[in-house]
């Protein structure tokens, strides 16, 4: 095999590369010297390490032992300042948690903002079917009457197409000639 790559000069060649600088890299592996482990200095740089971890653990101990020190303080500050006198429910119980009820925040806070539309879309469907005639009512045209209730129905299909996320919807759909009819009846001494 040796005399058929000695006849092709660009084997030759790339041979002669290769075994010249694999013999350059033993020349160099046996002159570099000894890598040196400075035993002390890394002795040195780990106790620093471990001084530095045991420091912070110290401070975040003292940190979360003093903490109620420091609310203290800023609470004082504020009740000398007056920050909370007058307050509206100052010496009353907090209304609407006689009953244990987990959630009276929430309630609160939907309550408070005037919050709707929360919930699934089954829930809010039925709720607006049980406020539909005194919606219907309000309205002046039969052609509005027959608008609201189409766009009632509208919903509730779109509402039957996707999965329910939430109780299963059962609220019907209505019968726009028999509303308007009824939206008709509640309205005596008007022009039908």
């Amino acid at each position: 095999m040796r005399g058929v790559s000695d006849r092709d000069p660009s084997a030759a060649t790339a041979r002669y590369r290769v075994d010249r600088d694999v013999a350059r890299d033993v020349r160099e592996a046996d002159d570099a010297p000894e890598p040196t482990v400075d035993v002390a200095a890394l002795s040195a740089r780990e106790e620093r390490r471990v001084r530095e971890a045991e420091r912070e653990q110290r401070l975040r101990r003292d940190r979360a032992a003093t903490q109620h020190l420091w609310v203290e303080r800023r609470l004082e500050e504020a009740f000398a300042r007056g920050d909370f006198d007058d307050l509206p429910l100052a010496g009353k119980p907090i209304p609407g948690i006689g009953a244990h009820d987990p959630d009276w925040w929430v309630r609160g806070l939907v309550e408070r903002e005037q919050l709707s539309d929360l919930g699934p879309e089954s829930v809010r469907l039925r709720a607006e079917d049980e406020r539909l005639d005194a919606r219907l009512d309000t309205l002046a045209t039969a052609a509005e009457v027959r608008e609201a209730v189409e766009d009632f129905n509208a919903r509730v299909l779109a509402a039957r197409c996707r999965p329910a996320a939430g109780p299963p919807l059962v609220t019907p759909t209505r019968e726009v000639a028999a509303e308007v009819d009824r939206w008709r009846a509640r309205r005596p001494g008007r022009a039908r």
